[in-house]
């Protein structure tokens, strides 16, 4: 039978759920994060001022009170009207001055940059995004010339994700899940010491990964409540160091997976509030608001 249905098929990452990104400004985090960008703070958890949980869709930013952290690429991000994004963001820059806060509205999306440094590229829902409405689709790393196959075969093999290589520049593409992907891209530009900022995944075959890292020496956090840590992917081939990032490695027993996120709706206010519409419902099966 041929592989007409290999579409259906789902890589053994099923969630990338969470990333790490330390900021030094709780008080700045909020104005970008929740004002500015919309998404909402945790309720339940890291209610505190030494770290914020922040729910955009089915994913999450952890933001605790450290040097800042800054990702080589950018991230990207689904949000449901890209107008009044683009409201929400003109409305922060001022308090935001003297930061290294911008945004820019591009042919398909708008370009953000976060107080720090970090950058977004943020979408209204398409068919290559699934059902997401809102929520964080894919990261894109930049990583130096000459790493993106075996950083693919990485991920193919140890990780058990499908990943492809393109070309022009070349990438490692990699699946996860339903509608979520990482893209590792070559660059000869500079690209900074890396700063220990992180992903958390989970996966379904956990103990295979585990296997395989421990053997080479590359755990980095044992076993403890269903996750462990690595940070230097390799390639499985020759066993030279590819990329470093810190992966927070989840297996589906762990106690917070599919844990549901509160989100709320961004365009609710005082003047044109609007009754039983404070939730968000983040895929495209219902319509903001409800």
């Amino acid at each position: 039978m041929s592989d007409d249905y290999a579409n259906e098929d789902v890589g053994n990452i099923a969630l990338l759920e969470h990333i790490n990104v330390q900021v030094p400004d709780q008080a700045a985090a909020t104005l970008f994060y929740v004002v500015g960008m919309g998404f909402t703070r945790d309720p339940y958890l890291t209610v505190g001022l030494s770290n914020m949980w922040v729910n955009l869709g089915e994913q999450q930013f952890h933001l605790p009170t450290r040097s800042a952290q800054v990702i080589p690429g950018h991230i990207g991000i689904v949000t449901p009207d890209l107008r009044a994004l683009s409201a929400r963001l003109e409305g922060v820059r001022q308090d935001l001055e003297g930061t290294k806060f911008a945004w820019a509205a591009e042919s398909d999306h708008i370009a953000v940059t976060c107080p720090w440094g970090n950058r977004f590229r943020c979408y209204e829902p398409a068919p290559r995004f699934g059902d997401m409405l809102l929520g964080l689709p894919y990261i894109e790393f930049h990583t130096r010339p000459g790493t993106a196959a075996g950083i693919a075969r990485f991920y193919e093999k140890v990780m058990g994700a499908p990943s492809v290589v393109l070309s022009e520049p070349p990438a490692a593409r990699v699946a996860i899940g339903r509608n979520q992907w990482i893209t590792f891209r070559e660059t000869d530009g500079a690209i900074p010491p890396y700063d220990g900022h992180h992903i958390a995944v989970y996966v379904a075959k956990f103990s295979s990964i585990y296997r395989f890292l421990r053997e080479r020496g590359l755990i980095l956090e044992e076993v403890r409540n269903h996750q462990f840590r690595f940070k230097t992917i390799v390639d499985p081939d020759s066993g030279e160091e590819q990329f470093l990032l810190e992966h927070e490695v989840r297996s589906l027993k762990h106690p917070m997976y599919q844990r549901p996120f509160v989100n709320r709706d961004p365009a609710q206010s005082q003047r044109n509030y609007r009754r039983g519409r404070d939730a968000l419902i983040p895929y495209s099966a219902g319509e903001a608001g409800r």
